[in-house]
């Protein structure tokens, strides 16, 4: 492994690590916000608790999409298949590995995709 692709795994597993932390303390989060509101019946109180779940599920949505991207990133490293566009197979240029780590398609096919609305 060279030392860009190590540096981009250390990056990928530090994200992983604190994107863990924070969907962990999110839901310990709700789970004490959920305890603390199962006693009061007022409908108002309900309502506005089933808006911070909604609000708060969106949120964990986007996180685990991020985890898993990064986790397939990891997965791409140890296969040794890491920094080449999935489209067109190409070598990714660090820059953008470096802005994102989990990257899967270089530049030009990310453009061209966004113009296709893929």
């Amino acid at each position: 492994m060279d030392d860009f692709t190590k540096e981009m795994e250390e990056k990928l597993l530090a994200a992983r690590d604190e994107l863990m932390k924070k969907l962990n303390s999110e839901e310990d989060d709700f789970r004490n916000e959920a305890q603390a509101s199962s006693g009061r019946g007022d409908s108002s109180d309900l309502a506005s608790d089933e808006g911070v779940y909604r609000k708060m599920e969106a949120l964990n949505a986007m996180d685990a999409k991020k985890l898993k991207a990064i986790e397939n990133a990891l997965k791409r490293i140890s296969d040794g298949k890491y920094g080449y566009c999935l489209q067109c197979g190409k070598k990714i240029p660090e820059g953008r590995l470096r802005a994102i780590p989990e990257a899967v398609l270089c530049v030009d096919c990310k453009s061209q995709n966004e113009r296709n609305g893929i």
